[in-house]
């Protein structure tokens, strides 16, 4: 159904303007003048398909919101959190939806997100769950968002599903925060480092070096290599450029294979040292979310289902497919996740002490929280050699270069003499 962006007047003259669905901007216009509000201007909104929303969802326009996540997911799931926390309150303060939903967009400043809640709002006030509604915006409220309310929605305990939702969305946006301002610096320093020894050996360096060239003397072997890569830099850079360019295009192409999916992310898990971390951050979220879903009370094969789309690994999803099959021939967790190979020994031990003690979901924050705390030691250590390495690795670089530089002239000193 399109949808339509009204402004109008209500009956006691005060401006209001929002979303509405429609067949028509006719039928628009009746819904409008039914509801109290007298529009003057009705204009349909952007194109839908541009989206990737249902044909029944509210467009949005091109360039706001969804790309906005996508260009800042930090910030866009924040957003998500604090709107979430909000209708949280709300809901808890005995609310009714429709007038939550009504004061959530009168806290929400202009933007692609009051739209959305606009839209949510249009399909509870015509009869749909909440969780139906937020499913129509996919961008935006993900798997694990739709279950937890719908699991809410059932249990009649919306507002204490909302918080947890609100919880384990700040946390996530936490956890990524620490991971990116730590590894901020490093990769700033070796963009920046490469930069400068690429300018310096590619117009720099030929400068010098053609005069040895010139004088017609044997050069020693560090001086030969430094024109050799000097000349090639200084004339066929571009062509390290395009291979660079086709080559990350290509491999982008083959992880987007089933095939080429699997062997990378199982490459990813045996790369010494960060090759733990990535299993590590995965087991984190797999237990975290799964102990959010469990606690909100959505059914154990159903939470495996979807929090197998957390770990962002191909190879430990499919761990967790098999667990999910087993589990429904009457299994327990810990038994087919240990059988995988792919969880740790203390992982499969802590979930079968919270099986056996009837204590799941709190044993699985404590997995949680545990593997956090080793990620963020590891990588502040790695962050803190790292260091260190980039500078000896930099000077030696440059000490080779000034070494290729000086030994020609030594060499021509002692000649004059």
């Amino acid at each position: 159904m399109p949808v339509y962006e009204y402004k109008g007047l209500t009956t006691q003259g005060r401006d209001v303007s929002g979303i509405i669905d429609a067949d028509s901007p006719k039928t628009a216009r009746v819904k409008l003048r039914q509801s109290g509000i007298y529009p003057t201007d009705v204009v349909e909104g952007a194109g839908e398909a541009a989206y990737g929303f249902s044909s029944a969802e509210p467009a949005v326009p091109a360039g706001s919101w969804r790309s906005r996540i996508k260009v800042s997911e930090r910030a866009g799931m924040m957003e998500v959190a604090l709107m979430t926390r909000h209708l949280a309150t709300l809901t808890a303060a005995k609310f009714p939806l429709m007038e939550a939903l009504s004061a959530l967009m009168d806290q929400l400043e202009k933007g692609e997100l009051k739209r959305i809640v606009a839209g949510v709002r249009e399909r509870v006030k015509e009869g749909s769950s909440l969780a139906a509604a937020l499913s129509q915006y996919p961008a935006v409220f993900s798997e694990i968002y739709i279950n937890m309310v719908k699991a809410g929605e059932a249990s009649g305990t919306l507002d204490g599903m909302l918080l947890r939702l609100a919880d384990y969305l700040e946390y996530q946006v936490k956890l990524r925060t620490q991971l990116i301002a730590t590894l901020t610096y490093p990769v700033f320093m070796v963009i920046i480092g490469g930069l400068i020894l690429f300018g310096l050996v590619t117009f720099i360096v030929p400068k010098i070096t053609q005069i040895f060239e010139e004088v017609h003397q044997v050069l020693p072997w560090p001086t030969v290599i430094l024109i050799a890569v000097s000349h090639f830099l200084n004339r066929y850079w571009w062509v390290l450029f395009v291979a660079g360019f086709l080559g990350l295009f290509g491999f982008q192409q083959y992880i987007k294979t089933p095939e080429g999916r699997v062997r990378y992310d199982r490459f990813l898990l045996r790369v010494p040292i960060m090759g733990r971390v990535i299993l590590m951050v995965a087991i984190s979220r797999f237990t975290r979310t799964l102990s959010t879903l469990l606690t909100g009370g959505v059914p154990l094969l159903q939470a495996l289902g979807v929090v197998r789309n957390v770990v962002q690994n191909t190879v430990l999803a499919e761990a967790i497919d098999r667990a999910r099959q087993n589990i429904g021939e009457g299994q327990s967790l810990a038994e087919p996740l240990r059988k995988s190979g792919m969880f740790p020994p203390l992982v499969t031990h802590m979930i079968a002490v919270g099986e056996k003690s009837g204590e799941l979901e709190p044993m699985l924050v404590k997995v949680s929280e545990a593997y956090d705390n080793e990620v963020e030691a590891i990588i502040s250590t790695l962050t803190a050699l790292l260091t260190p390495v980039m500078i000896l690795v930099m000077g030696a670089i440059i000490g080779f270069i000034v070494m290729a530089i000086l030994l020609p002239i030594f060499e021509l000193s002692q000649i004059v003499r």
